[in-house]
């Protein structure tokens, strides 16, 4: 194809001549209408074929920028590629990349609640990221999310938070992860490359207070209103077990005097964690008896309004009697007893936690939950809790 002169309109021309049709050169040309306004297009060939592409109306576009938009697609056509379709498959591109990180973030949550345990049902899971990087990257396309935008966002609290540091940074790995399964175009190795520019946390892990054993029974001794939050703290110290599971105590679980929790209610579950027994002493059985009238569509502990009681509630209670320890310590309480005060084997007082004791061969081979020594053993606790002795 012969060159063709390019440039030929002005500024001025193009604002007055009258309505027509107007060659700038190399294929672009004005259409303008009788009532000033006009069109710019753009003619091309491809594939021995006339193609003829809108380059914007002369209202929005300006001469200088049909001639850019002109020489981009005239380079296109050159290729033996249709400056259309390219423009098509651009902007669907752009429009699939505009996904922003709170749409994506929403969706990442949802598609997760049924593996997430309570954490689904609480929102906790969405918590880190919600409280500290939607607020600023929220809104920001997944696909212009980099190493940098999640330092910036992290670095306030990486040393001063450093656990929900970590668990936001997690959280957005796995947005991340998500959007590029939906087919975004995003950076996988942002999340990676943020913790190497955050550098190492000088965060040091901090154990949750506890009261001496020795002082657990004039605690329990206060707690004496029956109210929903007075009857939890008594059977979480009673059993040892954490929170979670005692919140979420189901009346089905309960039969005679063994409360079993179902596996995927223990800490750091796999698919395969079996139920847990929990012997119930004549002082928990008491307990749950009291508990009863206020148990509420199949819970024992309900909240209030609606679900259960929460994690905060009995911590809240601890808080206001301005005690350091707080519901979990007494699990620490518990397997301190168990050391200074019994001679409970280290595989037995292990297991009174829920901890798994053992390789993974051992645990295989092992047959037995001591589920008579730690009836046992938590009948002593509570003869102790009680105030009548115990520690013999």
């Amino acid at each position: 194809m012969a060159a063709r002169a390019l440039n030929k309109l002005t500024a001025v021309e193009v604002r007055s001549v009258p309505a027509g049709k107007y060659s700038d050169g190399g294929g672009l040309w004005l259409f303008k209408r009788e009532d000033g306004g006009g069109q710019w297009v753009l003619r091309v060939t491809v594939h021995g074929r006339r193609r003829e592409m809108g380059l914007g109306a002369l209202s929005s576009v300006s001469l200088k920028d049909a001639r850019l938009a002109a020489a981009k697609w005239r380079a296109v056509s050159a290729q033996d590629v249709d400056p259309i379709k390219q423009r098509e498959r651009e902007r669907r591109l752009a429009a699939r990349n505009l996904h922003v990180l709170q749409d994506i973030a929403a969706d990442a949550f949802e598609s997760r609640k049924a593996e997430l345990k309570e954490d689904g049902e609480a929102g906790r899971w969405f918590s880190p990221l919600k409280l500290y990087v939607l607020p600023k990257l929220g809104r920001v396309p997944v696909s212009e999310i980099d190493q940098t935008d999640i330092r910036d966002v992290l670095a306030p609290i990486w040393h001063a938070k450093a656990d929900t540091a970590k668990k936001a940074l997690n959280r957005l790995g796995i947005c991340l992860k998500h959007a590029a399964a939906l087919g975004l175009d995003v950076d996988l190795q942002a999340v990676d490359k943020a913790k190497a520019l955050l550098g190492k946390q000088r965060h040091k892990v901090q154990n949750v207070p506890s009261l001496p054993w020795a002082e657990v029974p004039e605690f329990y001794a206060s707690l004496v209103d029956g109210s929903i939050t007075h009857l939890a703290l008594r059977l979480l110290m009673l059993t040892g077990v954490r929170s979670a599971p005692l919140r979420f105590l189901r009346l089905e679980q309960i039969a005679d005097d063994v409360w079993t929790i179902p596996g995927d209610r223990m800490k750091g579950r796999r698919d395969a964690t079996p139920d847990f027994r929990v012997p119930l002493s004549s002082e928990a059985q008491r307990i749950i008896r009291q508990a009863l009238p206020l148990a509420r569509e199949g819970f024992l502990f309900p909240s209030q309004r609606k679900g259960v009681i929460s994690d905060a509630t009995m911590s809240r209670l601890m808080e206001r009697r301005q005690m350091a320890a707080r519901p979990h310590g007494f699990r620490s309480s518990l397997r301190d007893w168990l050391a200074e005060a019994t001679e409970a084997p280290h595989e037995v007082a292990e297991t009174m936690l829920g901890h798994a004791v053992g390789g993974l061969v051992e645990r295989a081979y092992r047959r037995t939950d001591f589920l008579e020594q730690r009836r046992v053993l938590l009948e002593r606790w509570a003869a102790h809790l009680a105030g009548s002795g115990g520690n013999r």
